[in-house]
């Protein structure tokens, strides 16, 4: 019987429309527009100015914190501007403008396609170059990887957890690297448990995907402590404390981390960065990115320099439809709409979602029936119902109460909801603002 998270958890279409599609290399776009904050936690600080010559994979904007994370040029060229762009939901951000010229990079650089299997570097010694590279949670949280790889003090990690569970409908990205970079992404999961200093690692997958599962089993088997976990398909199964419940049994308790249960998780992507970082001395400056959509002529896996606009990849896989509703960055679940193609990829950019107009509205508000269907399918066993009353009352003391801060904003609520109600809207704003109550109060 295949294993599966137990509490909530919804089942829509899942929409894999470019899982046969093999990862297509972007060209060089003519410029690039890199924020200098494309992680959770402090932005990064620009170390170039206006005029300054490039190359890609050399350091341009350094971690600000322990919590923050290296921004790295993905182009050679002329930078053009260190000021205010889009980021890629299309909010104002610092970051750097480039004028692309040529494709040459960092001498220290491996660019040969040959697997690099052996590794003599110690455990803080990848979590340093893991930090260097900039590498972060890929499959959208963004994360900076090296914190998650040194654990507070008093606890210790117990096992790695790869989540190739790519639940979310429509993207195919790690799909398709488990399948074409099958051994880097084994040698990177190696990477990162000699990092953590454990000795075994569970990577999950849905059995939507049967070939990504049946590869990774066969060539896992050469490398010791991995073992491939097949899981029941069950959106958000890609969420940490759902995946850990799914693969392990454990449950993370209220408001605790997945270290709290000896548990370290980390996405496909970084994993396959964290094997060109240590073997091939690469930086995080580019990622496969899904673009796709029902009515998009050709929805594809694309390789693309982080900083190139949406629009040069819509363009890529055929334009605008002309019954386009909506572009999502992101997936329909856990992305957000943006207002213009005009925004950049960034390191946690795992796909664009073009939605037809038919498909792209909100269906008029009603009243709550109280049919507790939002009960039910919550991944967290929260009363989203409620969590939605006191954020419009503003009952903030009582939000805290009912652990809104649990909840991990995965739209299952809003999805099954009969009424049309925007649960995941009202939560959000409640969770912001007991955030800052939290934060106030520790200061």
């Amino acid at each position: 019987m295949l294993k599966t998270f137990k509490k909530g958890g919804i089942h829509p279409p899942e929409n894999k429309l470019s899982a046969g599609n093999p990862i297509q290399e972007m060209e060089l776009p003519k410029v690039v527009y890199i924020p200098v904050s494309q992680h959770i936690g402090a932005p990064s600080t620009p170390l170039v100015k206006k005029g300054d010559k490039v190359k890609a994979g050399q350091l341009i904007s350094k971690s600000s914190g322990f919590v923050s994370a290296n921004i790295h040029s993905s182009v050679s060229g002329t930078v053009a501007k260190v000021d205010t762009i889009p980021d890629s939901f299309g909010y104002p951000k610092q970051g750097i403008v480039i004028n692309v010229e040529g494709d040459e990079w960092e001498e220290t650089i491996d660019r040969s396609p040959d697997l690099v299997r052996e590794c003599s570097l110690t455990g803080p010694e990848i979590v340093q170059k893991i930090q260097d590279a900039g590498i972060v949670g890929m499959g959208g949280a963004t994360f900076p990887t090296h914190v998650k790889l040194v654990p507070p003090r008093g606890m210790k990690a117990e096992m790695l957890l790869i989540n190739g569970s790519e639940c979310e409908p429509y993207l195919t990205s790690d799909h398709r690297l488990m399948l074409e970079k099958t051994e880097e992404v084994l040698v990177g999961t190696t990477l990162l448990m000699r990092a953590m200093g454990v000795e075994k690692a569970l990577i999950g997958i849905e059995n939507n995907k049967p070939d990504a599962i049946s590869l990774m089993k066969e060539k896992a088997r050469g490398y010791k402590g991995i073992e491939v976990v097949p899981l029941k398909g069950k959106y958000p199964q890609g969420g940490e404390k759902q995946l850990i419940n799914a693969a392990t049994g454990r449950e993370v308790p209220s408001g605790a981390l997945p270290i709290s249960v000896g548990c370290v998780v980390s996405n496909v992507g970084s994993a396959f960065a964290v094997y060109e970082a240590v073997q091939k001395n690469k930086p995080l400056f580019e990622r496969v990115v899904t673009v796709t959509g029902k009515s998009l002529e050709k929805p594809c896996n694309l390789k693309a320099r982080i900083g190139t606009q949406v629009a040069e990849l819509v363009a890529f896989a055929g334009g605008l439809p002309e019954d386009t509703g909506k572009v999502i960055s992101g997936g329909p679940m856990m992305g957000k709409a943006v207002a213009s193609l005009e925004v950049p990829v960034t390191k946690g950019t795992s796909g664009v979602l073009i939605m037809p107009e038919k498909e792209a509205g909100r269906g008029e508000h009603l009243v709550c029936i109280r049919c507790s269907r939002c009960v039910s399918v919550c991944p967290m066993g929260l009363e989203p119902y409620l969590l939605m009353t006191l954020a419009e009352k503003k009952i903030f003391d009582r939000l805290e109460t009912e652990r809104v801060m649990d909840c991990i904003e995965c739209g299952s609520c809003s999805y099954t909801c009969p009424s049309n109600r925007p649960l995941l809207d009202y939560i959000r704003f409640g969770k912001a603002n007991v955030g800052a109550i939290i934060r106030a109060r520790k200061n």
